[in-house]
């Protein structure tokens, strides 16, 4: 097989390790009906044990210079498909409404957080996504009210997340120099809440948790940038405590605090 060097620039950290393989594999428990979209396909190491099990793998590949390795190693594999270029932004267009597909992926850490949101915010959304992160990333993700970040929030919107198991550096060729965290995703067929404006609901978010160590009533404030007594209205007619720190607001509480933000707004105190 071509001989291969990982490139920094993709973020290349090829696995290697034939325990976190199979752990991949029991965690998306496979059978010869599954479909499986697979992104960063690498040299294939874990495209393989996937094949073995399923009906079809379409490996998203960003790095085409892979294509004579992937293409020697699979050349007698009838459900293999690989498709090249940036899983942030490609035409998805193979996955139609009709596919019932899962998703496995090794992720470039630079890349990992806006490819998972465009598979979760998807109009045909996979069963299940078992992703490679790194792990205070992965920690973040499934944090309870109280350690809640944006990423919390926006991430338990859409999906039920749970770490797996935590993958060491000696995992990897070449070794990252962080730990990583193999993680289940179960998207949600809706979200948690009704978003209504979408974009408009994260950078209320965003600057929501602007300042998160200072008190709510100060971290929506400096964020929004509206008047202490504005602030403080708000915040009582959500009937949340002005004094409490945005990480320990419910995704129940942001979606309550939003539509009073939106109401202030609409009767023009903005």
């Amino acid at each position: 097989m071509p001989s291969f060097n990982a490139k920094k620039k993709f973020g290349q950290n090829f696995l290697i390790d034939y325990k976190v393989l199979a752990n991949i594999i029991d965690s998306a428990e496979l059978s010869s009906n599954d479909i499986v979209v697979e992104i960063g396909p690498g040299k294939g190491f874990l495209t393989k044990a996937i094949l073995d099990r399923v009906k079809k793998v379409t490996s998203i590949e960003i790095d085409s210079s892979l294509n004579e390795v992937l293409i020697s190693k699979f050349k007698c594999y009838k459900n293999f498909e690989i498709v090249y270029g940036d899983a942030r932004d490609i035409d998805m267009e193979f996955l139609n409404n009709s596919i019932n597909y899962k998703m496995i992926a090794n992720l470039p850490y630079y890349a990992a957080l806006p490819i998972i949101r465009r598979f979760l915010v998807a109009k045909n959304k996979p069963s299940i996504m078992i992703v490679m992160l790194q792990k205070e990333v992965a920690i973040s993700m499934v944090a309870s009210p109280g350690s809640y970040s944006l990423l919390s929030v926006a991430t338990q919107i859409f999906c039920k997340p749970k770490i797996i198991s935590y993958v060491s550096p000696n995992s990897f060729k070449p070794k990252p120099k962080v730990t990583s965290a193999l993680v289940e995703l179960i998207p949600y067929k809706y979200p948690l809440i009704n978003l209504g404006d979408e974009k408009d609901f994260f950078d209320f978010l965003k600057k929501s948790f602007s300042s998160p160590r200072k008190q709510l009533k100060n971290s929506i404030e400096n964020g929004l940038k509206i008047s202490s007594d504005s602030s403080l209205e708000i915040l009582s007619k959500s009937n949340i405590l002005h004094t409490r720190r945005a990480q320990t607001l419910t995704i129940d509480e942001w979606q309550i605090l939003y539509k009073q933000w939106c109401v202030f707004r609409k009767n023009g105190f903005v």
